[in-house]
């Protein structure tokens, strides 16, 4: 009967990716991955580092373990452990992942010198005023007028997208983008929501909301548009 391999060593045009086996035992895993990449061509042949992604599936791994695995990885001379990809979720994980997908809803004017921050998107029904600001991890949508700083995707996501019915604000900010106020519009286009977002050149535009269909077909609590 063929044995099982626990450990599948395949060379991308970016390096090497290890499949582990997530059925096996973990001292298991790990004398086959030593052996196999002591033993591997690719790795004795290239003198140049190789980028290393680990897949191991459904395995739960412990900081600990990951650390040994890197460490095992590492004693290869010219291997560097890019990441290590699993499919489960810690508890903790699984609550900051449903906490980013949450609206919150907040119905107050912020005042100068406030700072309003929340994890997910923020709902605003209400003003913010000159040397005020809101922050959130997500999106932000602001049910009245913007005049003061927006910080949306403030973790990092650069998909996140700024709304408001009308759009003033001293400062905009997305991930790590920041832009000037806009200039001042007309009086028509205080009539019309607008939205900002993060071009593909990485500057902030500022346009009609009708844009967010096309430019963001993810933000799916938007019901309409393909």
């Amino acid at each position: 009967m063929k044995k099982t391999q626990n450990v599948t060593i395949k060379g991308t045009k970016d390096g090497l990716t290890l499949h582990l086996d997530d059925t096996c035992s973990y001292t298991e895993l790990k004398n086959e991955l030593d052996r196999k990449l002591s033993n591997s061509s690719r790795v004795q042949e290239e003198a140049k580092l190789l980028s290393v992604k680990v897949k191991v599936g459904n395995r739960y791994l412990s900081e600990e373990q990951k650390e040994e695995l890197r460490d095992l990885i590492r004693q290869k001379r010219n291997l560097i452990v890019e990441e290590i990809e699993t499919n489960v979720l810690t508890k903790e994980e699984a609550e900051r992942l449903k906490q980013e997908g949450e609206i919150v809803s907040i119905a107050r004017i912020i005042r100068s010198g406030q700072v309003v921050e929340v994890t997910g998107d923020l709902l605003l029904i209400g003003d913010v005023n000159p040397g005020g600001t809101v922050k959130a991890s997500g999106n932000i949508f602001i049910m009245g007028s913007l005049k003061g700083i927006a910080h949306a995707g403030c973790t990092g996501n650069d998909q996140a997208v700024i709304a408001a019915s009308v759009m003033k604000p001293s400062q905009l900010r997305i991930s790590e983008c920041i832009n000037r106020a806009p200039d001042q519009g007309t009086e028509e286009d205080d009539k019309v929501m607008e939205c900002a977002y993060i071009s593909e050149d990485r500057q902030i535009l500022v346009d009609r909301l009708q844009v967010l269909i096309k430019k963001r077909p993810n933000l799916t609590r938007f019901e309409g548009g393909r």
